[in-house]
């Protein structure tokens, strides 16, 4: 086996050894781990005898972690990379099949052996669990055995460390897909990162500098995919920079598949924190960051971080990370996003590359959580480019998503301004569907979006708004209430719908009896009002006061009905009447009829009074704007700026097409 794909493949098929004893969606509780575990291992073969003769020695003296300093200077793999964990066993993957019959007891100790850091991996797998499990069906013995293979050599100088990450990317895309998971929410496609990453650096000048340290977070970094990426990508720009990367995950099982591949890279795999959420429990809360890239999961519901984040928001405010506001439970993207941009550098230069679905660009009027949240991003002019994708780019949905580039230090030519790039188009079909996964973005198609990102002007992929082009004030236009009323059966009929003349027939006593008594008393009291309505007539006013006289001296008798419900009966036995007398109040001002509010969406560049003129009063002349209610909203509606018009067919060749459909029909039923 020479490549990847291969070895992967292999892995996958020892999974077969499970069924009958494992569920299909359990398969990954056992083959993931084993896979680290016989990385781990044979990582550790170059300089196992070494530490196995240091460790004999020095046991009574050092515990397993204080050995690593006193053991540096042969803690390498056969590619002379540094090592930063140990196994001080003397048992390997192949030696544990040697004793079939003690082999639970010695892999246990195996495991046992191993460096904390190791240890805090294999634990959220609970691959002891495993273990007796898998002893108890008699499969460990068979399993290590597939594992210890020729043709599964996963050593260093077999399958590099990119490779071993591509492989537990795939065998994690494989699992969640037999198990109807959402494989997204783990890892993204190296297309959309590689895109993510060179979009977030391109035409970054600092990566230049001497012996520079650069700092790279991924607030939900599953495998660890993005962060790679980023060091990849800097590496080549400049092999003497220092990159240093952090990142949180939630998922134990990931967690642990990304903090085991920094730990055999090298990378300090301390600073990859979970299994913890990070809106809730940012395990990092005091960093700040040059570079922060993330794939968020789209449209989750954030009810399990619902109380800190409140909280928070609440008692915080700007000085937290939520002090924008909070979108809807359902979907926590915006939430991540205030999250990343409270981890910008405040004095120096920080940019962000993140990817959701169109929700975060739209959703949510002026006023609510989602809106106030975009209004404080495009204010602050974080906001740089939007970049909209292709649909069928990921394994586990088909939507079309968006790039986000934010930072806190714009060029001058795009300060106070928004780039909007169209790249929908940029994509390539693949030969055989991965999951949803149909498309994918070649260099070609990254370089041509690298061309539009770079292009400040206006063409029909481009476009270059100002801040202010998407936010809009939400005013509140009021109309008279002005209105005729009369007694009818038809009209009388709608009292049943005010709240506390439905309550009258209603009862909260537990026993039925008594319950019955007390609803079919409540209805002859209702029957009784409406039979005191009609002493009124059936006469048409068009005067409240007239009308209201009438209704207080009909219901006089019913001391318990309050005068907000009198105001709610005339409403109900009323109808919109142009003709008819505007109420006012005690001053002479018109009140305004609730049922005929209405709002206007007006351009933040328009001024708000001329609008009015123009748009509403020709049409309503007795309107007015209620400014005491004013909002302002930001929304991004991406389609409406790149919407090209289509004319329909003509109407005779559509009238053709269906003809000859038509005679085909006729022809088929004829052959029958």
């Amino acid at each position: 086996m020479s490549n990847f794909q291969e070895k992967s493949t292999f892995i996958w098929n020892i999974a077969d050894l499970l069924r009958g004893s494992y569920k299909r969606n359990e398969y990954q509780k056992v083959i993931l781990p084993f896979t680290i575990l016989k990385r781990f291992d044979s990582v550790l073969k170059h300089s196992k005898k070494e530490v196995v003769k240091f460790y004999e020695e020095h046991k009574d003296s050092f515990s397993i972690d204080e050995m690593r300093v006193p053991m540096q200077d042969f803690l390498y793999d056969e590619e002379e990379n540094p090592l930063n964990f140990y196994n001080v066993s003397s048992y390997t993957f192949d030696s544990l099949l040697d004793d079939p019959e003690q082999i639970e007891e010695n892999l246990n100790l195996y495991i046992d052996s191993f460096t904390s850091n190791v240890i805090d991996i294999l634990e959220n797998f609970k691959i002891k669990d495993q273990i007796s499990r898998l002893a108890e069906a008699d499969l460990l013995y068979l399993l290590m055995n597939k594992f210890t293979e020729d043709n599964i050599d996963l050593s260093p100088k077999k399958v590099s460390n990119h490779e071993m990450g591509t492989i537990f990317e795939e065998l994690i895309r494989k699992f969640s897909e037999t198990s109807n998971e959402e494989a997204g929410e783990h890892f993204t496609p190296r297309d959309i990162i590689k895109l993510m990453t060179e979009i977030m650096f391109i035409n970054d000048e600092n990566l230049n500098e001497e012996g520079i340290i650069r700092t790279v977070y991924d607030p939900a970094c599953g495998t660890g995919g993005m962060l790679t990426s980023c060091e990849e990508y800097i590496k080549k720009q400049n092999s003497n920079t220092n990159i240093v990367l952090y990142g949180q995950e939630i998922n134990p099982e990931i967690y642990a598949i990304c903090k085991a591949d920094m730990l055999i890279k090298g990378e300090n795999e301390g600073n990859i924190k979970g299994p913890k959420s990070t809106l809730s429990n940012d395990l990092l809360p005091n960093n700040k960051y040059d570079y922060i890239i993330s794939n968020p999961p789209y449209g989750r519901d954030w009810e399990i971080d619902y109380d800190k984040v409140t909280k928070e928001n609440e008692e915080q405010g700007y000085n937290g990370r939520f002090g924008a506001g909070t979108p809807r439970k359902n979907d926590g993207q915006l939430l991540f996003i205030q999250h990343m941009i409270s981890k910008m550098k405040e004095n120096e230069k920080s940019r962000i590359a993140v990817i959701t679905n169109g929700s975060p660009l739209f959703t949510g009027d002026a006023g609510s959580g989602e809106s106030n949240i975009r209004k404080w991003i495009i204010e602050n002019d974080y906001l740089e480019t939007l970049i909209a994708l292709p649909g069928e780019l990921f394994f586990n949905t088909g939507i079309k998503t968006y790039i986000w580039i934010l930072t806190n230090e714009k060029t001058s030519e795009r300060q106070g301004k928004i780039q909007l790039i169209d790249a929908t188009e940029e994509y390539t079909k693949i030969r055989k569907s991965l999951g949803n996964k149909r498309n994918t973005i070649t260099e070609e198609h990254i370089t041509k979006i690298k061309e539009y990102y770079n292009t400040i002007e206006n063409t029909d992929k481009i476009k270059i708004f100002d801040n202010t082009d998407f936010g809009y004030t939400k005013v509140v236009v009021e109309r008279p209430l002005q209105r005729n009323y009369q007694i009818n059966n038809e009209r009388l009929d709608n009292l049943y719908s005010i709240p506390a003349f439905k309550k009258l027939a209603e009862s909260k006593n537990k026993n039925p009896e008594e319950q019955q008594k007390e609803e079919k008393k409540g209805k002859q009291k209702q029957q009784e009002i409406i039979e005191s309505l009609k002493t009124i007539g059936t006469d048409k006013y068009t005067n409240w006061d007239q009308f209201e006289a009438k209704i207080k001296q009909a219901l006089k008798k019913y001391d318990f009905i309050k005068p907000a419900t009198i105001k709610q009966i005339i409403l109900k036995l009323s109808e919109y009447d142009e003709t008819a007398t505007i109420v006012t109040d005690k001053k002479g001002n018109p009140k305004p009829d609730t049922e005929l509010r209405d709002t206007e969406k007006i351009p933040l560049q328009k001024d708000i009074d001329e609008y009015f003129i123009e748009e509403v009063t020709p049409y309503y002349p007795q309107a007015w704007m209620d400014r005491k209610k004013d909002k302002t909203g930001y929304k991004i509606n991406f389609t409406q700026y790149f919407y090209t018009y289509t004319p329909p067919r003509p109407l005779e060749e559509i009238e053709k097409d269906i003809e000859q459909i038509t005679q085909e029909i006729r022809q088929l039923i004829g052959d029958i």
